[in-house]
């Protein structure tokens, strides 16, 4: 299977692990890290040499209760980063839902979007199908970063988020997109409850079975520090085993903070596959 982006036809025949580089103030882990673009930039060279397969890049934080970034903020902060990205020769994501953001990265090279609100933003789905060639990840997130876990999904969410992300897929194809270009994102922790994340790991082949190759983020969220008590700063080591059981549930792509663990940690789970007959 190939994930289809502007420079890159990306083999997902393996899990690729997706770094995050947060160039803002606030994330819930790491805000306030990679704040310039020279140190944003050197950690993007880090990222690389730990094994990273793809760059994340974000400018506005998405933790629940995260207030919205201004458009030229979210600008300044994303686009000098995103030119320098470009020539270090991996696919290089944008993490926003502003069409106009979308337009600037995507005209200096960027390949990938991944948007949080799955294009349902104003522009958002006409600046991506305008692109030739541009790589989309269409997450699901129950209603907004404000609200979301103020007021979260009741229930079996497995439906509801099933049905969703094949309904936006299927919109954003009839606008011209390949389906070639399309990643889905269950969205762990955007308006689900502890029990309902991890309910969506558990039926995740279910999700893989829409046809879409899946991102799973599961990387220092809340769910793993309510499971394991640790703090946002410790949950290292509950992060890279969900990933690696994100990965044995058919994700085709890993969005983590910590690249060097996760990409340790499924060498060893590859090791076993091979040995049993699996790779």
């Amino acid at each position: 299977m190939i994930w289809q982006t502007s420079r890159f036809s990306i083999d997902l025949r393996q899990p690729r692990v997706m770094g995050i580089v947060n160039v803002t103030p606030d994330s819930f882990s790491d805000g306030g890290h990679h704040a310039s673009t020279m140190e944003a930039l050197r950690h993007c060279e880090q990222l690389l040499k730990d094994g990273a397969h793809i760059l994340d890049i974000g400018g506005e934080s998405t933790r629940p209760g995260s207030p919205a970034v201004p458009l030229e903020e979210e600008l300044a902060r994303v686009l000098p980063l995103a030119r320098e990205a470009v020539s270090l020769g991996v696919p290089i994501s944008v993490d926003t839902y502003k069409a106009e953001v979308m337009r600037a990265v995507l005209d200096v090279g960027v390949d990938i979007i991944n948007d949080i609100w799955a294009l349902r933003q104003p522009g958002a789905a006409a600046a991506v199908a305008a692109h030739p060639g541009c790589g989309v990840c269409l997450m699901h997130m129950h209603r907004d970063p404000q609200t979301m876990q103020a007021s979260p999904m009741m229930g079996d969410v497995l439906p509801s988020v099933l049905s969703f992300l094949e309904r936006c897929a299927l919109d954003l194809q009839a606008l011209g997109v390949e389906k070639a270009r399309i990643v889905v994102d269950p969205g762990i922790g955007f308006g689900k409850t502890v029990e309902q994340n991890f309910s969506l790991l558990a039926h995740q082949p279910v999700l893989r079975a829409v046809g879409y190759p899946l991102l799973a983020g599961w990387s220092r969220k809340s769910s793993l520090g309510a499971v394991t008590g640790l703090d946002v700063h410790d949950r290292m080591v509950p992060s890279v085993a969900a990933a690696v059981l994100a990965a044995e549930r058919g994700a085709s792509i890993l969005r983590v903070h910590d690249v060097r663990e996760t990409v340790a940690a499924l060498a060893v789970w590859n090791a076993m596959r091979q040995a049993g007959g699996e790779g």
